[in-house]
């Protein structure tokens, strides 16, 4: 009980420094807002469609703030689907939507010109009767729209869960991976010890980038192969730190006195030893998660992580780069800027671990 309330006052106090260095505060306030915007993306983005996917193409690449018509027609196929379906995989609208530039009525009937976008505009004439059930609503853009007329601001809501979740999910593939050969290669030393700096030193050798591609494409192209491709990267870092850890910490007192009690060596490895390395990993985590986002970019933009529809900030970076040279450069920008204040939050949030927890790597 006394060593729980030991942890527990431990976590407490590192808590507590964290929250007074301005900068990791603000890390963790951008953390956490990130992280609100990915779980609650559905329910929070103008685009509650799965994966934010509807498109208008008549209305494609419009600037931020563009405002248009739309007349709302009932999809009456559409099946209703509960909180918890609309939470993780967003919900089919139940209108089928169409840009409009003007609409009257005469007679007892309803007349839409659809939206064209040229100048003057020459749409097609859409008549609805009175019995028709529609609703005609005004849609602002506030992030513009791209090539395929989807909105930008429900795309980089949505494309939010990707960077976590492959950050999160790699990061505990890695943890698992490099946890386990550092505290083996450390503890037992010897032959063990080479054998598996060996392989380190060999991971370690080759570029990051040549050996994620590799395994991507040796694992095929997708969502959930990404996981898997950017975590077995990630591992060599914690491998390392533990290792050393667990080299000096398997001379000390407490641990020569769990050997003397008759305690097996994976019991003092997981009871006596790894909980003093937790600080060394959480700070190595919090870079990796950072460097687990700028891969699984990278991934996207190469046309190698996740495919479409599902968006992603490196997806959207590879479909808008051409208009930087064009006057809409911000459809690039945005998703670039989004990756950055997100991977920087990671690192200030590392860098702030390593000064309250007192860790040298």
């Amino acid at each position: 009980m006394m060593k729980r309330n030991s942890h527990s006052e431990c976590s407490k106090s590192i808590l507590a420094k964290l929250l007074k260095d301005p900068l990791s505060l603000i890390s963790i306030c951008v953390i956490g807002l990130f992280a609100l915007l990915a779980l609650f993306s559905y329910f929070i983005s103008p685009d509650s469609t799965p994966f934010a996917n509807e498109q208008h193409l008549e209305i494609a690449v419009k600037k931020p703030g563009f405002k248009v018509d739309m007349l709302q027609i009932e999809n009456k196929t559409v099946k209703e689907t509960n909180w918890i379906e609309h939470l993780l995989f967003g919900s089919p609208s139940k209108y089928t939507s169409i840009p409009i530039y003007k609409h009257w009525s005469k007679d007892g009937m309803h007349y839409f010109e659809t939206y064209t976008g040229d100048n003057p505009n020459a749409g097609e004439i859409i008549t609805l009767d009175e019995s028709s059930n529609y609703n005609v609503v005004s849609k602002r853009y506030l992030l513009g729209t791209d090539r395929y007329g989807r909105d930008m601001l429900s795309q980089l809501i949505v494309g939010t869960r990707v960077s976590l979740s492959v950050g999160f999910i790699s990061v505990i593939i890695a943890i698992f991976i490099g946890v386990t050969l550092g505290a083996i290669a450390g503890y037992y030393g010897g032959r063990v010890d080479n054998v598996i700096m060996w392989l380190i030193n060999v991971v370690w050798s080759v570029p990051t980038v040549l050996l994620v591609v590799a395994i991507t494409f040796a694992l095929g192209k997708g969502f959930w192969q990404v996981f898997v491709a950017v975590g077995l990267t990630m591992w060599v870092d914690i491998a390392r730190v533990v290792r050393g850890q667990v080299r000096s910490l398997k001379e000390k007192e407490f641990v020569e006195a769990a050997k003397a009690l008759g305690e097996s060596n994976f019991r003092i490895i997981l009871k006596q030893i790894l909980p003093n390395v937790v600080g060394a990993i959480s700070v190595v985590t919090a870079s990796n998660f950072a460097t687990a986002i700028l891969q699984e970019a990278g991934l996207s933009f190469l046309g190698l992580g996740v495919q479409p529809p599902m968006p992603s900030w490196g997806s959207m970076i590879k479909e808008n780069y051409g208009y930087i040279i064009l006057d809409a450069a911000y459809m690039a920008i945005i998703p670039g800027l989004a990756i950055m204040i997100l991977v920087l939050a990671f690192i200030c949030l590392g860098s702030g671990l390593r000064k309250v927890m007192d860790v040298k790597r």
